[in-house]
């Protein structure tokens, strides 16, 4: 084992450069950013670290494979080559995780198993036994990515994805990806220094990333287990130092407001919070969020309205109108961003943007918008920020 090895954090497209600077933070020095990912440099701590204390990965991959294969065959041939001895023995179980954009290698599911049969041929050759597969809970999960004929094979060290937080205790209608839920709050730069409002809650996964933000929690404390910890080479007594070695748990001193029209949401927000011991950073509440208001000092808003296909056409003009004129008559001087799959509802706001990016939920493409609310007439605002 080298003293820096490279790594490659999957993260969802659009979260590139803020997981780049997020792993900076966490003790990377170098980093590069590629499609939907950032590989990074370090050694084993770091490799630790970033599984327990990144908000923004989906996966952390040590790559330990990369060749150039023509056809299956050529595919089976390399992995058939490589010491599987290093990483697996015949009393561990493991699992192939393959993903594939190549006009060669069109099936996920076929690569999977061609490099499933290579792994257990070289075994049975060498000692007439080999390792089970078990593709819910494998000791050993192994990454394959294929682009075009480029073979990259690495070890996933999260053992499944790391959006899985291990807070859930039910969901609420199409419920955000955790590591979107982060990457959104992070994107306005809210550390927990003003108050924090998610207005259309659902199941409050936008607070509670939000209070494991303001509070310095490590979002991987909740899972159960990662997969290095079934690696040859696993160390407890640095992992271990690791996590005595993260920040301490910080006091929340803003209000982190979760709400919703819907009683069933609220009290799934509740159960959450109850279940991860955050019930007295984050209140929940049902509220409409029409004609509400925030604290006078403003705050910070963050919301993921009902898409168009959750709703009525005819009604999402009116909706993002609502939202629009209630941002500025009952949050002056906040900061407001709306995640929305409709561009046509977004027209319909009557802010204007300060900022835009876009973000993908699922497969869906959407825009992540800023919208700052301020106090009295435009003139008097605009007079105000050319003094200031």
């Amino acid at each position: 084992m080298s003293l820096s090895e490279k790594f490659h954090a999957k993260t969802l497209r659009g979260l590139e450069n803020l997981l780049a600077e997020e792993l900076k933070t966490l003790g990377a020095a170098r980093t590069e950013v590629v499609n939907r990912g950032v590989n990074f440099y370090g050694g084993r701590a770091l490799l630790y670290k970033v599984n327990i204390a990144s908000r923004l990965s989906l996966r952390v991959l040590l790559p330990i494979l990369h060749f150039r294969a023509a056809d299956p065959e050529s595919l089976y041939e390399r992995i058939k080559a490589y010491d599987w001895s290093l990483h697996l023995d015949n009393k561990m179980t493991f699992a192939i995780d393959a993903v594939t954009f190549s006009p060669v290698f069109r099936n996920s599911h076929y690569v999977a198993m061609r490099v499933k049969d290579a792994i257990a041929d070289r075994f049975r050759e060498r000692t007439h036994l080999r390792p089970s597969v078990n593709r819910e809970q494998p000791e050993l999960l192994i990454n394959v990515h294929i682009s075009g004929d480029q073979v990259t094979v690495s070890l996933d060290s999260s053992g499944g994805s790391l959006h899985r937080r291990g807070y859930r205790t039910g969901t609420f209608e199409a419920p955000l990806n955790e590591v979107l839920a982060a990457g959104m709050i992070m994107a306005t730069g809210w550390q927990g220094e003003r108050p924090f409002i998610d207005p259309m809650c659902g199941s409050g996964t936008l607070a509670i990333e939000a209070a494991l933000i303001a509070a310095g929690i490590p979002p991987g404390i909740f899972r159960e287990h990662y997969g290095f910890e079934h690696w040859k080479d696993f160390d407890r007594d640095l992992m271990e130092h690791v996590v005595r070695q993260l920040p301490p748990e910080r006091k929340v001193s803003v209000p982190i407001i979760a709400r919703d029209v819907n009683e069933e949401a609220v009290k799934l927000t509740k159960q959450q919070l109850s279940h991860m011991q955050l019930e007295h950073m984050v209140t929940a509440e049902v509220k409409e969020f029409a004609g509400s208001a925030g604290p006078p000092e403003g705050a910070t808003l963050v919301m993921n309205p009902p898409y168009g296909e959750r709703m009525d056409p005819g009604d999402i003009g009116t909706f993002y109108n609502m939202i629009g004129t209630t941002l500025k008559h009952g949050y002056p001087g906040s900061d407001a961003w709306v995640l929305s799959y409709s561009r046509e509802g977004l027209k319909h706001v009557g802010l204007k943007p300060e900022k835009k990016m876009v973000l993908y939920n699922g497969s869906l493409e959407c825009v992540f918008v800023n919208y700052r609310t301020f106090r009295g007439d435009w003139k008097a605002h605009k007079a105000a920020e050319n003094q200031g």
